[in-house]
């Protein structure tokens, strides 16, 4: 699946800070860490932004941060997997 704008929603504040960002798709983290994913939003991403990718298909949460964004190409890290469980 394609990138999706609609998904891409800031949280946080930006400025001299890196914005934080929630992004909300049915694509697994594989394909979202792929080099160039993230271009739709080259405008509006910067280097060290933090992004929680929410699969709502597995579902699963990853953090990935902003590696690169040059040229409109943006590159993300591999992405850190958030432990979700329930013992209850």
């Amino acid at each position: 699946m394609a990138f999706s704008m609609s998904g891409l929603q800031q949280v946080g504040p930006g400025g001299n800070s890196p914005r934080i960002w929630v992004y909300s798709t049915t694509d697994a983290i594989a394909t979202v860490n792929t080099s160039g994913y993230f271009n739709g939003a080259a405008d509006v991403l910067t280097v060290r932004d933090i992004i929680f990718v929410c699969d709502t298909n597995t579902p699963t949460t990853n953090i990935v941060s902003v590696l690169s964004n040059a040229s409109s190409v943006v590159d993300v890290s591999d992405g850190t997997a958030i432990s979700e469980t329930d013992t209850d």
